[in-house]
């Protein structure tokens, strides 16, 4: 039996003129020496520098994460620190319209590295992931971070911790029941 994959498009086409508004993406760190024989095109108002191609968009910034009406992230090497410049490129297929209203992120859990990521519907073709909203999905996420460092919310139940976080958290990134309401069913 041959299955056939639906891969959901990315329907808007983005170029220079149009990615920075009201969109999310996610850039790949690359060294700066790729940034040294290329000008940017143009400076932001913050000081954040952007060298167009035909392929896409170098973005070197001291800033990522909420940027003006877009939610752009760096994925980064382990050196990466908050309010120092780093480079990114983006290909301008991995830009995708956001909005506040519909439901286009899905929570990513990384147990192993106790890490947590959202991430845009357009990214992973599979139907199985649970939406939120763009505001909702930062939410949880900040919610799941506290129950992955943090041991004192756990010292009321009777489970093992790592089969406690496992269980909620799972849940919580696959329901729109609150954090309460997970915890009160687990006891």
């Amino acid at each position: 039996m041959k299955v056939i994959l639906k891969r959901k498009t990315n329907l808007k086409i983005y170029t220079k003129h149009n990615f920075f508004k009201h969109t999310y993406c996610e850039f790949q760190e690359v060294s700066e020496d790729v940034f040294k024989d290329n000008t940017a095109h143009y400076k932001s108002k913050s000081d954040s520098l952007y060298h167009y191609t035909t392929e896409g968009v170098y973005r070197y910034s001291d800033h990522w994460g909420r940027v003006a009406n877009c939610r752009w992230k760096l994925l980064a090497n382990d050196n990466y620190k908050s309010q120092v410049n780093h480079l990114g490129f983006a290909k301008w297929s991995e830009f995708y319209a956001i909005n506040d209203t519909e439901k286009l992120f899905y929570l990513q859990v990384d147990f192993e590295l106790n890490k947590v990521n959202f991430k845009h519907k357009e990214i992973d073709s599979s139907d199985s992931n649970f939406l939120f909203t763009a505001q909702e999905a930062q939410k949880r996420q900040k919610h799941i971070r506290v129950l992955l460092k943090e041991e004192r919310w756990a010292k009321y139940f009777n489970q093992d911790i790592e089969d406690l976080r496992k269980g909620i958290i799972s849940e919580f990134i696959s329901t729109n029941k609150t954090l309460q309401e997970l915890k009160l069913s687990h006891k």
